[in-house]
C-alpha cells in the first residue's frame, strides 16, 4: 500500500499557517525550519511537519522569543526527552526581559506624556519638545 502525504507549495503553506512567503524562506536559510523536499519538476513541497513547525515559530515569534531563543526551544523539542526544565529556564529568562521593556517603556511613556503636558502650556513661538528633543 502507498502512503499518502500531503503537500504543499510555498504560497499554501503560508496561507495555511499565516506566515508570509519570504519569512518561511528566510526561516529556511536561518535553519529554523527544513529544507522542504522537491517535486519531479523541481517545485518545493512542504509537508505537514513544515506547518507544525511553521506554526511553533510563528506563536514563539509572537510571545517575543528571538530567533536565537526560538532555535534552543526546537532544538529542546526535537531533543525527545522535552527537558521541561530548560524550557521553562528559557521561558522565564524570556519573561524577565519582557518585564524590563515593559518598565522602560513606562518611563518612555511617563517621559513622552510629560514632554506633551510643556508643549500644551508652553505660549512661547519654540516648541519645548524639539528643545528637548536637542538638547
Amino acid at each position: 500500500m502507498t502512503e499518502f502525504r500531503i503537500s504543499y507549495s510555498r504560497g499554501q503553506l503560508a496561507q495555511s499557517t499565516g506566515v508570509k512567503g519570504e519569512t518561511i524562506r528566510y526561516y529556511e536559510n536561518c535553519g529554523l525550519l527544513a529544507p522542504p523536499g522537491r517535486s519531479a519538476g523541481g517545485h518545493r513541497r512542504y509537508t505537514e511537519d513544515h506547518v507544525v513547525r511553521l506554526k511553533f515559530i510563528r506563536r514563539a515569534r509572537e510571545l517575543g522569543f528571538s530567533l536565537s531563543e526560538i532555535t534552543g526551544l526546537i532544538s529542546l523539542a526535537d531533543a525527545g526527552d522535552r527537558n521541561c526544565d530548560e524550557v521553562r529556564e528559557t521561558t522565564t529568562t524570556h519573561l524577565t526581559d519582557v518585564r524590563e521593556k515593559i518598565r522602560d517603556l513606562r518611563k518612555m511613556e511617563r517621559t513622552l506624556k510629560e514632554l506633551v503636558r510643556q508643549c500644551d502650556d508652553n505660549s512661547s513661538p519654540g516648541c519645548p519638545i524639539i528643545a528637548v528633543l536637542s538638547s
